[in-house]
C-alpha cells in the first residue's frame, strides 16, 4: 500500500489510457515518461512510501524550452516500491540523502507551463493544456532502478523514441494501491 502523492488534488484519479498526462500518453515526437496529477499550484507533494532521497535539481527550465517555466525534481528510492522522480515542483523541501517517511511533504507543485510564451509553434498537447486552463501538475514518473536520464533519449518527462526506457514503469500500477 502507498499514499497518494498529491493529498489536495480534486480526485484522486488517474489519466486513463491515451488521455492528456497518462503513461505513455503519444505527444506526436515523443512519448510521456509518467503520470500527471492535476492540483493547484502550492499544493503539497508527500513521498508515496518510506525512502531516501537520492538527488534533486532543475526539471524544466525556459533557457531548454522557451514556454517552461523553472521547476524542480525529487529522486527518492522507495525500497521494494520503486525510485520515483517527484517533478514539475515550484521548490523542494528536501535534500539529498534525507530519510522521508511516507506522507512526507517533498514540495509543492509548480506552474511548468508560461501560458503567455506558448504559441503557435509549440506542440498541440501544449496548447491544449493552456486553453484548459492546466498549467500545475506533479508529473510522477517510476523507474525499477535509477533512471540515467541524459542525451537526446529524455527530456522534461518525455522519452523520444519507439520504445521507453528499460527501467521506467506505470506510476498508475504503484498508485492503483492507493485506492
Amino acid at each position: 500500500m502507498v499514499t497518494w502523492p498529491v493529498p489536495d488534488s480534486p480526485a484522486q484519479t488517474l489519466p486513463g489510457k491515451g488521455e492528456p498526462g497518462s503513461f505513455g500518453e503519444d505527444r506526436g515526437d515523443r512519448r510521456h515518461c509518467g503520470i500527471d496529477i492535476r492540483a493547484p499550484a502550492g499544493s503539497p507533494v508527500v513521498a508515496i512510501a518510506d525512502g531516501t532521497v537520492i538527488e534533486t535539481g532543475v526539471q524544466t527550465d525556459p533557457a531548454w524550452v522557451p514556454y517552461w517555466n523553472r521547476t524542480w525534481f525529487v529522486l527518492v528510492d522507495h525500497p521494494g516500491t520503486c525510485i520515483a522522480r517527484y517533478a514539475e515542483l515550484a521548490d523542494t523541501t528536501v535534500g539529498a540523502g534525507d530519510s522521508v517517511r511516507e506522507g512526507e511533504c517533498l514540495g509543492h507543485i509548480g506552474r511548468v507551463i508560461h501560458p503567455g510564451r506558448v504559441t503557435s509553434t509549440a506542440p498541440a498537447y501544449i496548447r491544449e493544456l493552456v486553453r484548459n486552463g492546466i498549467t500545475a501538475m506533479l508529473h510522477l514518473e517510476c523507474w525499477h532502478s535509477r533512471p540515467v536520464l541524459s542525451g537526446d533519449m529524455y527530456r522534461g518527462g518525455n522519452w523520444f523514441g519507439p520504445e521507453p526506457p528499460s527501467t521506467l514503469c506505470d506510476p498508475g500500477i504503484i498508485l492503483n494501491d492507493c485506492r
